[in-house]
């Protein structure tokens, strides 16, 4: 039995393309890099819309001197636009994080390493936009949906945000001396 893929009309092509286009523009920016922390570094991400979710995750990869329990760890700090705190996490060899973002514009994430020994921290960051229907496209065939697929992506990067968070922690754990 031969059977013939066949794609239909030129109508259903440009519904489909106009539906990747827009799952593609609903793709938040996404920074992954190493640090080297000495004292304090900082990082900069714009953040396009309030109320965008933004998530993360940090791991001191590399370190020179033994993590003991004596080890005062790393601190990191998150600040918006207005200069005010919000996230803050003390005494650290890494973690993960989330907020939603007060309002749009820069965000700084900044490491601090009280020792002078230089630390090197993986670091990951992902703004995420979902929006919301009144946002839309305004034709019939375009619906809830748009917003279901772009909840989807969204957990679907903070699979992948675990899986890189796991992974740099147990690089870290390779190199740790026993």
């Amino acid at each position: 039995m031969d059977r013939k893929l066949r794609y239909g009309n030129g109508s259903s092509m440009a519904q489909l393309l106009l539906c990747f286009l827009l799952l593609t523009s609903f793709v938040g920016r996404i920074a992954s890099l190493s640090v080297t922390v000495n004292d304090v570094e900082c990082v900069y991400e714009y953040v396009l819309y309030e109320g965008d979710t933004v998530s993360g995750n940090f791991v001191v990869v590399d370190h020179d001197i033994f993590w003991n329990a004596d080890h005062p760890g790393i601190d990191f700090t998150v600040s918006a636009p207005g200069g005010n705190t919000v996230h803050t996490l003390k005494g650290t060899s890494g973690d993960k994080f989330e907020f939603k973002a007060p309002r749009n514009g820069m965000y700084k994430f900044c490491f601090h390493n009280p020792y002078s020994t230089p630390e090197t921290v993986s670091f990951y960051i992902h703004v995420g936009h979902i929006p919301n229907e009144h946002d839309l496209a305004k034709d019939e065939h375009l619906n809830p949906i748009n917003v279901k697929i772009a909840e989807l992506r969204e957990a679907l990067e903070s699979v992948t945000a675990e899986q890189k968070y796991l992974k740099a922690r147990d690089a870290r754990h390779r190199h740790s001396k026993f």
